[in-house]
């Protein structure tokens, strides 16, 4: 249980965090001043010995817990053995890509082995426009698929493109059903809004493209936007549109797979058939690794030599997804996400009706969206009541991320999926207190 028995940040991590203000970018990130040393399961410890709870699993990459005593002892192993081979072949690849063809849908049949996420996305662009007759891929507004060029272009956030511009060129965004605030969204249905949002794709084809699309590429919930769970009529109407219109359509998991949404992939909780899925965080649970998972048909039409990675399926990586993916299905971490996700949306929405500046909880499996607002009438954008939340959390022992969304009003639940019954009942009861106490101070 969380022990925290000094200032935070404590002496040793002013230190340490007065040395990476020298030498590291301001870019890295805008995270609590906790300066971790090591952790198990969902136990955080700092460099002063305060101990905190997980509800961030670095950034939904620790499915398996931190440091799980089996996945340790499977890299340790293969450290003594190989590290790097190239694109040479290695057992520990071969068999991570039969893995992963054996836990994917029957009809995705082969798998590309990288090193992040946003190389998965970039992998995926690529195979796509080189079997494709077209160029042209359709984005959408609020997505995240990494910070690369290409990626970063398909994405639709502010922050990951400002100042960086010429873009990408060939990149359409059409609106996602972002039910909450979306402008096409409002006073509709998640019927209604879906069918606008999906009749919209036509107006943008018919006025926009120069008619050479090739595929469409969207997150199964958008995550950093928020969390933001579609309508299941949009997304399993937005893969027959794909399917009419001929399109590759590409299905970002990297952060939605691996039991965080309590299924195994996120995709199997709608009737939908993407051609490529990108996969990651949870993949590797701690060590990089990646992945583009397709059709043959896709994926036998580029010739050897024109994909390959450096890193991609190194030894190492490929022994700690093994590791991470037989932890998932050995200790029924997926059936533990469902169960845990189901605990957590309860006791949000309690807390939703004593605290009205808790405007939206969103939640599927172990993966939440906590949206503050300072009006639930107006829901005007809360991002300083957010932030201090997320402080009076961190005071009381629960690491969660800087805040997320659009507007940084919203916080990410994302504890490693091997959080007990008694870890979940704490972190719930730490965060009410954060949320009564953050409101006090904010006088709203």
């Amino acid at each position: 249980m969380p022990k925290v028995n000094t200032e935070i940040p404590g002496p040793k991590s002013s230190e340490i965090l007065a040395m990476t203000e020298q030498y590291e970018p301001q870019s890295m990130g805008d995270q609590m001043p906790v300066v971790w040393d090591h952790a198990e399961g969902c136990v955080i410890t700092d460099v002063d010995g305060n101990e905190y709870l997980d509800w961030c699993s670095g950034v939904l990459v620790t499915n398996v817990g931190h440091c799980h005593p089996h996945y340790v002892e499977q890299v340790k192993a293969q450290c003594d053995k190989l590290f790097n081979c190239y694109d040479f072949v290695s057992e520990p690849r071969a068999r991570l890509a039969k893995k992963l063809v054996e836990i994917t849908p029957e009809y995705l049949d082969k798998a590309f082995l990288v090193t992040t996420g946003t190389d998965a996305t970039e992998a995926a662009m690529r195979m796509a426009r080189r079997v494709s007759e077209g160029f042209e891929i359709i984005g959408f507004d609020g997505a995240f698929h990494g910070r690369t060029w290409g990626a970063a272009s398909v994405g639709g956030m502010r922050g990951t493109k400002q100042g960086y511009g010429p873009m990408l060129p060939g990149v359409l965004y059409a609106p996602f059903p972002y039910l909450y605030r979306a402008p096409l969204c409002q006073g509709k249905t998640e019927e209604e809004a879906s069918r606008a949002c999906l009749e919209y794709l036509d107006w943008l084809v018919d006025r926009q493209s120069c008619g050479a699309l090739a595929a469409v590429i969207t997150e199964p919930y958008q995550g950093g936007a928020g969390g933001i769970i579609p309508p299941k009529s949009w997304i399993e109407g937005l893969d027959r549109w794909c399917k009419d219109r001929g399109l590759i359509f590409i299905l970002d998991e990297v952060q939605s797979s691996f039991g965080r949404c309590g299924k195994m992939f996120c995709m199997e909780h709608w009737d939908i058939k993407p051609d490529l899925i990108t996969l990651g965080k949870g993949l590797g649970s701690g060590i990089p690794c990646s992945a583009v998972v397709g059709t043959s048909e896709i994926m036998d039409a580029l010739p050897p030599g024109s994909m390959g990675s450096t890193n991609g399926g190194n030894p190492i990586s490929s022994v700690a997804a093994l590791a991470a993916i037989e932890i998932i299905e050995r200790e029924g971490l997926v059936e533990n996400a469902a169960r845990m996700g189901e605990k957590f949306e309860a006791r949000f929405k309690q807390i939703q009706q004593r605290v009205p500046q808790l405007g939206e909880v969103r939640q599927l499996g172990l993966m939440g969206g906590l949206e503050f607002v300072t009006n639930p009438e107006t829901k005007e954008p809360a991002p300083d009541l957010t932030r201090e939340v997320v402080w009076q959390a961190l005071k009381r022992g629960l690491i969660c991320i800087a805040p997320i969304g659009l507007y940084k009003n919203v916080i990410r639940v994302a504890p490693p999926l091997v959080i007990t019954e008694e870890q979940a009942d704490t972190t719930l009861d730490i965060f009410e207190e954060a949320v009564l106490a953050a409101v006090k101070e904010s006088g709203l």
